[in-house]
């Protein structure tokens, strides 16, 4: 029993935490842009199909810049209207503050649901939540599945609200650091729940976030060779050549010093950093036979604070920014999948990064002409569960628990002058609606028009040179590409990251996959030529161009169809530099007339919903889109 009530008083608690961005004022704005988000990527990818009115989609109201009226049936027979435009890849781009409600044909008291007072009346409608709630037939989602995604949205909205209420305006965005910058990012611009985070609490989410902005010293733990592996590239083989820079030689002592007190020989064992949270929620309990046996020892804290990146499971090193980025598992349910390590995978993301590494690096063009940043993931620890492992039906979540992979940071990769953004900080528009690639062409001196040619030029060639020539491509979406430009901020070439995950090879053999190793070909996932497009499609191109685009229209007064035509340009350009390419120009046609139309939402509430499954799930396939990039498009 308690000796002193008092400190046990609940009011000593509760609230976990201050919470000033839920207010009515910020929840509004973001529930609203969720909504237009909600409704243009459900249209895209055909989940539902709204229709024209008022004149139809050509802006019959008379609208200059082409956008039109759209109405949208919800089960309880009102309308959803609103006005969008049309871009490219079928995509839409619905105005948030246009978005209103009004009765259709069913009796509003026998639908159930709020409705306007009088026929025919329409009321502002921002909440993506309640459409969830109206839309739940014409989306055909199921109940459980709805359950969990108001859950995941509500939690998206959420997190907005914490990044609305502290947003900076894009010129002071632009000032800071590549780790900084990632904690004001707004997340995937595809995915509508981008942020459910399934699993965090509200005070997780405040304290491990990207947008908590919080750097963290991570613990560290000895887990015994019988059950832990090492894996590390040429001059990082030994577990000692990686400790030597990662830790400080105190520190190595105290680790060590742990280890001798249990009576345990700490050359049988490895030491490995873990995420806070993952330790508690899984690590401990499913790991528990283990620590028990002293296979898993528990060491402390390390001296370095360290930032959580976009992808929430890697830190960036902000006290020494020299040291390697490490990635962490983390079993939340975040956007499609559960955000753990597979073992097979970790052990072998080192032999990865060797062979992509040595195609660089055997490559002038990519070498020099490109000066193409690869950040190889260059070292790993994998701890195998002694029973999920062996269970091959066992949801895969259960076999990911535990490891650690160290990938080269990239501040000492840069050039002096240089600094680094990621590609999705391209899409952000700041409180006043001022889009940060508008600030920083402002700052290039440069026209729009020659500023995104260098945009191109530096992001295009390395990836089509990859695709081309080596028939393998990266996935460089808006968190795994970054660009790196010089001190005018005008863009000069790529860094890219996440090979074992988003590496991809052609499944025809090509000459060139002689060198690479059976581990890495055992482990890299394989597709067809005409699929293996896809990624640049609709990892940069439908990912992060089909959202850039507009923004250059709006902003910098360059027509969306010009944009698209310099995009082609630089991919001809390619393909004169390299004429001896032109059978692989053919086989790996990123010009065909149309692509198939990858979906990540439809996998969400069609596909996958929230099952456990022994596989990671996958984008879903729907129908196909017209290319832009095609000479008639």
């Amino acid at each position: 029993m308690p000796t002193n009530p008092a400190s046990h008083d609940p009011a000593d608690t509760f609230p976990a935490r201050d919470a000033p961005e839920l207010n009515g004022a910020v929840w509004d704005r973001v529930s609203s842009r969720l909504l237009a988000k909600m409704i243009g990527e459900f249209a895209y990818e055909e989940l539902v199909e709204p229709v024209p009115e008022e004149g139809g989609a050509d802006g019959g109201d008379g609208a200059p810049d082409g956008t039109g009226r759209y109405a949208l049936p919800l089960d309880d027979g009102s309308l959803v209207r609103f006005r969008a435009r049309r871009g490219v890849y079928g995509s839409w781009r619905v105005a948030p503050d246009s978005i209103r409600v009004g009765t259709g044909q069913a009796d509003p008291a026998e639908a159930g649901g709020p409705a306007p007072s009088r026929p025919g009346a329409t009321v502002p409608f921002r909440d993506p939540l309640e459409f969830l709630a109206r839309a739940r037939g014409l989306l055909g989602v199921d109940g459980a599945t709805l359950g969990h995604l108001v859950r995941e949205l509500t939690a998206t909205l959420a997190a907005d609200a914490r990044l609305a209420h502290t947003a900076l305006p894009a010129a002071r965005l632009a000032d800071l650091p590549y780790a900084e910058l990632e904690g004001h990012q707004t997340g995937h611009p595809w995915l509508v729940a981008s942020k459910g985070r399934l699993g965090f609490s509200d005070s997780d989410a405040a304290r491990f976030a990207p947008e908590a902005r919080t750097a963290l010293r991570l613990p560290w733990i000895a887990v015994s060779t019988r059950i832990a592996s090492y894996r590390g590239v040429r001059g990082l083989a030994a577990p000692e050549d990686l400790y030597a820079q990662e830790l400080d030689p105190g520190l190595r002592e105290s680790f060590t010093g742990t280890l001798l007190a249990r009576g345990a020989d700490p050359g049988a064992y490895l030491f490995l950093p873990v995420h806070p949270w993952q330790w508690d929620e899984w690590i401990v309990p499913l790991f528990a036979p283990a620590i028990a046996a002293g296979d898993i020892v528990p060491l402390g804290h390390d001296t370095d604070l360290r930032l959580p990146q976009q992808s929430i499971r890697t830190f960036s090193n902000t006290t020494r920014p020299d040291r390697h980025t490490v990635k962490l598992p983390l079993s939340i349910l975040n956007t499609l999948v559960y955000r753990g390590l597979p073992t097979e995978r970790t052990l072998a993301a080192p032999a990865v990064t060797a062979w992509v590494h040595g195609l660089r690096d055997g490559d002038p063009f990519l070498r020099d002409t490109c000066g193409v940043i690869l950040l190889g993931e260059v070292a790993s620890v994998s701890v195998e569960h002694p029973l999920y492992d062996h269970l091959p039906e066992t949801p895969y979540q259960f076999k990911e628990i535990l490891g650690t992979i160290w990938r080269e940071p990239l501040q000492p990769r840069l050039a002096p002058g240089e600094r680094a953004r990621t590609l999705a900080s391209l899409l952000h528009t700041d409180p006043e609606g001022r889009a940060f690639t508008a600030e920083l062409v402002g700052r290039s001196g440069l026209t729009p028009r020659a500023w995104l040619s260098r945009l191109f030029a530096a992001l295009l060639p390395p990836l089509l040179h990859f695709l081309y020539r080596y028939g393998t491509v990266f996935s460089p979406h808006g968190e795994n590409a970054i660009v790196v430009f010089d001190e005018h901020d005008v863009p000069v070439r790529l860094a890219i990251k996440d090979f074992v995950d988003d590496v991809n090879v052609s499944a025809r053999r090509l000459p060139e996959h002689d060198s690479m190793p059976d581990e890495v070909r055992r482990t890299l996932l394989t597709e067809d030529p005409s699929f293996l497009t896809q990624f640049i499609h609709s990892g940069l191109f439908v990912g992060v161009f089909r959202y850039l685009s507009p923004i250059c229209e709006e902003q910098l007064d360059v027509p969306e169809s010009d944009f698209w035509s310099l995009v082609r340009a630089e991919i001809l350009r390619h393909h004169a530099r390299f004429p001896e390419l032109k059978e692989r120009f053919e086989i790996f046609d990123m010009l065909t007339p149309t692509i198939e139309r990858l979906c990540l939402n439809r996998n969400r509430l069609h596909v996958d919903g929230y099952r456990d499954r022994p596989e990671r799930p996958h984008a879903a396939v729907h129908g196909e889109v017209v290319n832009p990039l095609h000479p008639y498009a």
